[in-house]
């Protein structure tokens, strides 16, 4: 898998929290880094996903009846 540099400026407390993580996982700081905006983006482009489909469906007039949302209410109420 192809690679790249990416330089970036983060707080000082955070330099530090990553690098306690190195020292008990025994993983490097680009690993980790990498991991975790990874996983940042695919979140991000997961919900932005998700919000582009509920507005096309709303567009359409897609929505919950209220006899649907009433149920929904009463199954999470308790």
């Amino acid at each position: 898998m192809a690679t790249t540099v990416l330089t970036l400026r983060v707080r000082e407390e955070t330099k530090a929290k990553l690098d306690k993580l190195t020292q008990a996982t025994h993983r490097s700081k680009s690993f980790l880094a990498e991991e975790a905006i990874a996983r940042y983006i695919d979140l991000e482009a997961w919900q932005i996903g998700e919000i582009g489909q509920a507005i096309q469906e709303a567009d359409h007039g897609d929505f919950a009846s209220p006899s649907d949302l009433s149920d929904l209410l009463k199954e999470y109420a308790d």
